[in-house]
């Protein structure tokens, strides 16, 4: 039996966004042992799906980690994190390996020098560059976010059954968060039933814009698949660059994404292969300071933050009426 290992630490998007290699792994290898190395906190977003045979959680020891894949005694590595970590697990487990091209060094041209060199090439079809030497194509059905059939959509106020728009509040870094006086602007302009989407550190302002019977704060409230079964439900969803996006785009849901300091050239905008029409994406062009990361910051270095304070919410909320 063939024995595949795919590696990828985090994010919560780059995890989603590795769906399509797994589900072409099992096309093209129907009775191989495939697993998925991840850190722990990431894993219900992968424990789901029926791609694989198992996973491997890494608590940040490598040692022990590098035990546990030695174990298995894979016949091949998927490197789709390719860093530091993980070259030290494939030299260690020895067996052949592939990695994506991470394309740092141009990025980093693209911060520092606004030389962009980058390709036209999602970070999606990267990954699949990986598998091209074991005949594993791209099928273009888009990605895969698995839910477990026990996790119910919160319990909604009435005047949410006929739809509602879900506004994603939170992001890792700040100058990735819509400002939250842009977000009053558009949930008041939308004037249908809004459900606010995000962490534990997103419920204060969550409680701020929660404000009427129409807006329903689950800040903090509701687990990572809780928030995916919002996402799923949702029928149209406002985003900045963040892992939500992703997950939006997996069930397919209209997407206004809304981006800060990163820019949709880094190649990681919502996938979506069948309905591209229905991705929009909202960003303030030629902005001399932007992207000032391949992340983001605290903070806008600038201390202007214009690529979002410049944000025309009125087209915001044209879009979003065309699917509510």
């Amino acid at each position: 039996m063939q024995r595949i290992l795919i590696v990828r630490f985090s994010s919560i998007g780059d995890i989603v966004l590795t769906s399509p290699v797994m589900r072409a792994l099992r096309a093209r290898f129907p009775d191989a042992d495939i697993r998925f190395l991840t850190k722990r906190a990431y894993a219900e977003l992968v424990q789901p799906n029926p791609y694989l045979n198992n996973i491997f959680l890494f608590d940040g020891k490598l040692r022990d980690t590098i035990d546990e894949v030695r174990a298995f005694r894979p016949d091949v590595i998927i490197d789709l994190h390719h860093n530091l970590r993980t070259a030290i697990l494939k030299a260690a487990v020895g067996c052949k390996a592939y990695s994506f091209p991470k394309l740092n060094l141009e990025k980093w041209l693209h911060v520092k020098l606004r030389l962009d060199t980058l390709p036209d090439l999602h970070i999606v079809d990267r990954y699949f560059t990986s598998v091209e030497t074991l005949g594993v194509v791209n099928d273009g059905q888009g990605l895969d976010f698995f839910i477990r059939e026990d996790v119910k959509l919160p319990q909604l106020p009435a005047v949410f059954s006929e739809g509602y728009v879900a506004v994603v509040v939170g992001a890792k870094f700040a100058t990735k968060r819509i400002p939250e006086e842009k977000l009053t602007t558009i949930i008041k302009g939308l004037k249908r039933p809004v459900v606010l989407v995000g962490g534990p550190e997103d419920a204060e302002v969550g409680e701020r814009l929660a404000n009427s019977e129409q807006v329903f704060n689950a800040c903090g409230r509701t687990s990572l698949q809780e928030s995916a079964r919002i996402i799923e439900r949702a029928t149209v969803v406002i985003t900045p660059d963040t892992g939500m996006m992703h997950i939006a785009a997996a069930y397919d849901r209209p997407t206004i994404s809304i981006w800060g300091n990163t820019v949709p050239a880094f190649g990681m905008t919502p996938y979506m292969p069948q309905h591209p029409e229905q991705s929009h994406l909202i960003e303030q062009k030629g902005l001399s300071c932007r992207p000032c990361s391949k992340i983001g910051f605290g903070k806008c270095p600038k201390k202007h933050f214009d690529c979002m304070m410049l944000l025309d919410t009125g087209t915001v909320i044209s879009i979003a009426h065309r699917y509510i």
